[in-house]
């Protein structure tokens, strides 16, 4: 049976630190090694990061909330808001040698999050609610810790 944990938190990057570290306990808690829940907690501080520059565009006063589903084999979180949606397809893989030579900061989110993570997924609503749910599976290696 699925459990979930439930965390909301108002769109400024000062309460990041609390979505990480709700997101590491759980992943720790979970099995994951260290290593695999910091690529977690990096994906879902892009996703969060992102809700509060582009859906919310730097209003400090609206609301992320944040689910943490998981079964035996499945992590998923999902970072929900009511901001502007997000089209996922309408974002371009970088070329990252030419993004690092620039020194450009940021736009590299939607990559990391697919990198760091098994699998994305967006659900948006035009008018209503976003979602970006990302999938980590927990695999022999990653649950060592689980024994």
């Amino acid at each position: 049976m699925a459990k979930t944990l439930t965390k909301t938190i108002q769109s400024r990057t000062d309460n990041l630190l609390e979505v990480r570290e709700f997101v590491m306990h759980a992943a720790r808690r979970f099995g994951f090694s260290e290593e695999e829940s910091s690529k977690i907690v990096l994906a879902v501080d892009e996703a969060c990061t992102n809700v509060i520059k582009h859906a919310y565009q730097n209003a400090p006063d609206r609301s992320i909330q944040i689910d943490i589903t998981h079964d035996r084999e499945t992590f998923q979180v999902s970072v929900i808001d009511e901001g502007k949606s997000f089209n996922p397809n309408s974002a371009k893989m970088p070329d990252l040698k030419q993004h690092l030579s620039t020194f450009r900061r940021g736009g590299l989110g939607v990559y990391l999050m697919r990198t760091l993570m098994d699998k994305v997924e967006y659900n948006y609503s035009p008018g209503k609610r976003n979602e970006v749910r990302l999938i980590k599976y927990l695999t022999p290696s990653n649950s060592a810790a689980r024994g």
